[in-house]
């Protein structure tokens, strides 16, 4: 018996097959693991705001600042590490070999105060020696006015700019705000809860706020 192979006409055909399969499952095996690495960073934000909560509960309610007075504890990452004992956690996995000071998340300082005079910060305060709040104190839970609608924490944004692992960047420019998963970022709550929310979302809106009074 006379084996008969393939003719060209018939691989192209399966060539092309393969080839339109293959550009309709690439890019669902993408946006599958890009899923996978914002539901992976939301349950760092959510282990963070838990060691947050815990933080304040050992100190009367008050929340730290971004950076503290020099000594053995300085930055608000270091407060927080013996309540979770895995630094890993302070990494988000879309920038897996970390950026800057804690590694990644950073510390909603200012709210929407930009470079503005300390009284009118809407955040959690950045200098031990100067707290940028609008009590010029340190923030305590019972200031919160909407503890699930105020942001402590939040993904780094995808530039470079410097103070991303240190603070979180919410005012000035939309382009510092995070777009690492699916054009936004996971940001914890001073509730303790965690979620993702989109970049347009977050530029100057009132959950950047800790007192909830910068807007109407």
């Amino acid at each position: 018996m006379t084996r008969k192979g393939f003719t060209l006409i018939e691989l192209l055909v399966v060539i092309a097959i393969i080839a339109i399969l293959a550009a309709i499952l690439f890019p669902v095996f993408a946006r599958a693991r890009e899923k996978a690495k914002q539901a992976s960073c939301n349950s760092n934000v959510k282990q963070l705001m838990t060691a947050c909560l815990m933080y304040a509960q050992d100190y009367d309610g008050n929340y730290t600042l971004a950076y503290l007075h020099p000594g053995t504890s300085r930055f608000w990452y270091q407060k927080w590490e013996p309540y979770v004992k895995n630094a890993q956690i302070f990494i988000c996995p879309a920038k897996p070999s970390g950026i800057g000071y804690s590694g990644g998340y950073g510390y909603n300082i200012r709210g929407l105060g930009g470079q503005a005079t300390p009284s009118t910060y809407d955040g959690f305060g950045y200098y031990y020696n100067d707290y940028d709040t609008w009590n010029n104190a340190v923030v305590n839970e019972s200031d919160i006015k909407a503890p699930a609608e105020s942001i402590v924490i939040g993904d780094p944004g995808s530039n470079s700019y410097s103070g991303h692992g240190l603070y979180l960047i919410t005012y000035g420019s939309i382009s510092y705000i995070p777009v690492l998963h699916n054009g936004g970022g996971n940001y914890g709550f001073a509730d303790g809860h965690s979620k993702w929310l989109a970049a347009n979302n977050v530029y100057r809106s009132n959950m950047c706020l800790a007192t909830r009074q910068g807007l109407p």
